[in-house]
């Protein structure tokens, strides 16, 4: 069996990506009940607003689901791991800060803990602290991002070769392709973002799920890299205004403010884009239909499947030609 389907009990090794401030109970459901696995990503909401959808996503769905804790982006790290006790949640990811000391902690109370991580050596800390999932994110992924800019095709096998533990890859996959060069890479399974959104089930602005879809190749941008925060936005009006403050100059408080999660909530669920931003990877230019979640991830599980008996036909057959 999957080590990733085993250990978090779900039929699919492809989990959702925590989307902070504008995750919702709906999107977390409709993966989790698909097979995959559903997060809610706590960004910086309040508690009481995080304990909300933690409870309606309890009420729809009897199948696991994740919590993700942005650990140096909320300012309510413990109250957040609280709640994550509290209601039994199935499994925890720790993303954005130093995972070790949370993770003896939700061991206690038999959480599973999904570290994500970018570099060798965040892998290989994560796993002496007990981690029981890595999910390496290369630098397609949306939103922020690893100032160390490793590429998920050169990050994963790197990893993998470094640690025992289960490795899901994220960062530029959508597709069933995507999957199975994932495993390819050695990776047991995928976390996705970006193509969640353009699901008939994800309750965002119909702008935000149109300009993914109308997004090419290099439909997206990098913002941050002069104050050393780094961030993957796709192209809209507001973009364009970011870029330009950024060759102004700019401080980490103005970058701070102009990036706030008001600012990601007035872009993707108010489709404000003069106003607001819409984060995206790269993964954008492969989207092209919105399906619902359960038609995304089987259709990715099939096309995976006939790609990899594609590729094992192509090696075959140099084989033959070369006997």
């Amino acid at each position: 069996m999957n080590p990733v389907c085993k250990l978090l009990n779900i039929s699919y090794p492809i989990i959702q990506g925590g989307m902070g401030n504008i995750s919702n109970s709906q999107l977390a459901t409709a993966v989790s009940e698909a097979g995959g696995l559903g997060t809610i990503g706590c960004g910086t909401m309040s508690p009481d607003e995080v304990e909300k959808i933690i409870l309606e996503t309890k009420q729809n769905t009897d199948k696991p689901f994740a919590v993700n804790i942005a650990i140096s982006v909320t300012p309510h790290v413990n109250e957040l791991i609280a709640l994550v006790i509290k209601h039994n949640v199935d499994a925890v990811t720790l993303s954005a800060g130093n995972p070790s000391s949370y993770i003896p902690l939700f061991h206690e109370h038999n959480i599973k803990v999904i570290a994500l991580v970018a570099s060798v050596k965040h892998a290989k800390k994560a796993e002496e602290a007990g981690a029981d999932i890595l999910v390496a994110e290369g630098f397609e992924a949306a939103g922020i991002n690893s100032h160390l800019e490793l590429t998920t095709f050169t990050l994963i096998p790197q990893i993998v070769q470094h640690v025992k533990v289960p490795v899901l890859a994220a960062g530029g996959i959508g597709d069933g392709k995507g999957l199975a060069a994932s495993f390819m890479l050695g990776a047991s399974g995928v976390q996705i973002g970006t193509r969640f959104i353009a699901t008939k089930e994800a309750p965002f602005h119909e702008d935000y799920k149109r300009r993914l879809i109308e997004a090419e190749d290099t439909g997206t941008m990098i913002i941050g890299r002069p104050v050393g925060r780094v961030r993957r936005i796709l192209k809209n009006p507001y973009a364009t205004k970011l870029f330009n403050f950024e060759k102004e100059g700019m401080t980490v408080e103005q970058y701070g403010e102009l990036t706030s999660e008001k600012l990601h909530v007035l872009g993707a669920l108010k489709g404000d884009m003069e106003n607001g931003f819409i984060n995206s990877g790269q993964v954008a230019g492969l989207i092209r239909h919105i399906p619902t979640v359960k038609e995304l991830l089987e259709g990715m599980v099939k096309e995976a499947k006939e790609q990899m008996n594609h590729s094992a036909n192509l090696l075959d057959a140099i084989q033959e030609e070369n006997v």
